[in-house]
């Protein structure tokens, strides 16, 4: 018999019936983003976000993605925000700048608006890594969104 069979346990749920969604794509390196934008969207209303219930914002690049999502959090319209994008290995060590500051700014918002955000700017070395991953991405992203959401709202509501 486990230890834990009489404590509490929030089991992963990805109704997304109820939840509403943001969604903030940087548009460099447009092809990828709308192919991880395609697959999350899709996901999310496999599993029950109406079209409604679902905001997408886009911005230039991968830096201005934080900005956005820290408005959105803060309008407390949102049940759950991801961030979608690709930052691609180039010739310069700007590369590593912009995926290292988007992430650390999507973390940021995250900790200090207490809004579930998932991150799903992908960092890689060229366009067929991007390509490879950004279907597979997306439908994660939705997911984890979903069920990120659906586990602080359960948090919210429970008292020990």
């Amino acid at each position: 018999m486990p230890y834990y069979d009489n404590i509490l346990e929030f089991e992963p749920n990805l109704d997304g019936a109820d939840l509403r969604i943001g969604i903030v794509m940087s548009r460099f390196n447009l092809d990828i983003g709308e192919g991880l934008l395609s697959a999350c969207t899709a996901e999310l209303k496999n599993n029950d976000v109406q079209d409604s219930n679902i905001l997408i914002a886009t911005v230039p690049g991968a830096l201005e993605i934080p900005l956005t999502l820290k408005r959105m959090a803060l309008s407390d319209q949102f049940d759950a925000l991801i961030a979608l994008g690709a930052v691609i290995r180039g010739d310069t060590f700007h590369f590593e700048v912009v995926a290292n500051e988007s992430a650390r700014g999507v973390t940021l918002v995250q900790i200090e608006t207490e809004i579930p955000i998932i991150n799903g700017i992908l960092t890689t070395d060229n366009d067929d890594q991007a390509i490879a991953r950004m279907s597979h991405k997306g439908v994660e992203c939705a997911q984890a969104a979903l069920e990120m959401a659906n586990l602080h709202i359960k948090i919210d509501e429970i008292a020990l």
